[in-house]
């Protein structure tokens, strides 16, 4: 696997190294050694998926709070989708940037988005299937999200919005000082 760091401290972008031979093509997606050596301290409990039937969906911008903080590994599994980490550790270099990626079936790479940051995505093409691991449990009362159209971070997501969820149009504007970018 190849990682390179973004401009989202402690995220990364993991580009699978496939083997291919005449029956198809065999690759890692998770190994905790290669992990390691690249500074993520990542344990799985957890692995969810979801599926979108429309073209434009956007899911999130969602996080969980302490004590149940969760870091994600994120990939396609069909169709294709822009996925976005946003950092909202206060106390980070990088707090209130994002990073988007394209992550699809065909290309493998995946997104490491760290504890403390929102996460969500918006799909590019229709029947589109994403897979995530997450380093805690799902914690109802921790749950929580930013707008995904929130104006203090300005995502630029690729296509015009056609299908979000009533709660992730509703939750709150993030409140910040103007000169964090």
């Amino acid at each position: 696997m190849h990682f390179a760091d973004v401009n989202v401290i402690g995220a990364k972008v993991i580009d699978p190294t496939p083997h291919s031979d005449d029956r198809g093509q065999f690759m890692r997606a998770w190994c905790t050694r290669e992990f390691a050596e690249h500074d993520i301290e990542f344990l799985p409990v957890q692995a969810n998926m979801g599926f979108s039937r429309q073209k434009g969906t956007i899911r999130g911008m969602h996080f969980q709070e302490a004590p149940a903080l969760e870091a994600k590994l994120v990939r396609c599994t069909r169709g294709s989708f822009f996925d976005v980490a946003l950092d909202l550790r206060p106390r980070s270099s990088s707090y209130g940037r994002w990073y988007g990626v394209v992550l699809s079936a065909d290309n493998g790479r995946m997104l490491f988005v760290p504890e403390g940051c929102a996460h969500g995505y918006q799909t590019l093409e229709e029947e589109t299937e994403m897979y995530y691991m997450t380093s805690a449990f799902y914690t109802p009362h921790a749950a929580r999200g930013v707008r995904f159209d929130d104006p203090a971070f300005q995502i630029k997501w690729p296509l015009t919005t056609t299908v979000v969820s009533e709660q992730d149009r509703n939750w709150p504007l993030l409140q910040r000082e103007r000169n964090c970018s």
